[in-house]
């Protein structure tokens, strides 16, 4: 491997979704947890609707298998933490 390059997949500390129980993979805290939420701030940092699309694609998945799960307390944990940018007047 090139020195400094990455290796693909996912690694040690990447903070991914564990399914079906949608636990982190990392931490084992609800995903998304507290530091994927802020990779994914610094991430879509400049495009928060593509920020929206995907982890309201999650939560679509996450609905299906967490099926007993109240769908407001999914939203508030999948979508609500998200920040709104404030719309121009």
């Amino acid at each position: 491997m090139t020195p400094g390059a990455k290796a693909s997949g996912q690694g040690p500390d990447e903070h991914s979704p564990v399914t079906p129980d949608w636990t982190c993979g990392s931490c084992g805290d609800e995903w998304p947890c507290a530091t994927k939420r802020s990779r994914l701030l610094d991430e879509y940092h400049v495009d928060r609707a593509s920020l929206s699309v995907y982890l309201g694609s999650c939560l679509a998945a996450a609905t299906n298998d967490l099926h007993t799960a109240p769908v407001s307390s999914l939203q508030d944990r999948f979508i609500g933490w998200v920040p709104r940018s404030r719309r121009p007047s």
